[in-house]
């Protein structure tokens, strides 16, 4: 019987450190976490392309901000380049992830906050983000920014 506790307590200690299994468990909500964090990174990096590489590449994308609801990923990728022209004005990006939640195995729901820190003046707002599963890939298909 304590040879079995051993096995069960072995076992579990290696599927917990085993990422595939991990992912598996929490529906792909690391790999979102994963997604944000390349786009943060990309962001600091003054790379918008590589921030935008975490939405839906269609026009069937929708972005809801302060001007508006805006359809696709050129014209949001325009929007962003417009207002944030170089890196000075992106400053660093930092999220904060509020609720990352599984509403199926193809959909999830993301409320967070974002901040940016830049020498004119710091902005922050929260956001919340639609994921969906596409052809294997968790990708942003709408976000409403403030």
């Amino acid at each position: 019987m304590q040879k079995r506790i051993k096995l069960f307590l072995i076992l579990a200690a290696v599927f917990s450190l085993n990422p595939v299994w991990a992912q598996r468990e929490d529906g792909g909500m690391a790999t979102i976490r994963s997604i944000m964090q390349a786009q943060e990174a990309a962001w600091n990096n003054g790379d918008l392309d590589g921030f935008m590489e975490g939405y839906w590449h269609t026009d069937s994308l929708q972005f809801i901000g302060s001007k508006g609801l805006t359809y696709g990923w050129d014209a949001t990728l325009a929007n962003y380049k417009k207002s944030y022209p170089d890196r000075a004005t992106m400053g660093k990006l930092h999220f904060t992830l509020i609720k990352v939640e599984k509403l199926s195995g193809k959909a999830a729901f993301v409320i967070g906050k974002w901040h940016l820190k830049r020498d004119a003046g710091d902005l922050s707002g929260h956001f919340t983000l639609l994921w969906k599963k596409i052809k294997g890939k968790w990708l942003i298909v709408a976000d409403h920014s403030s």
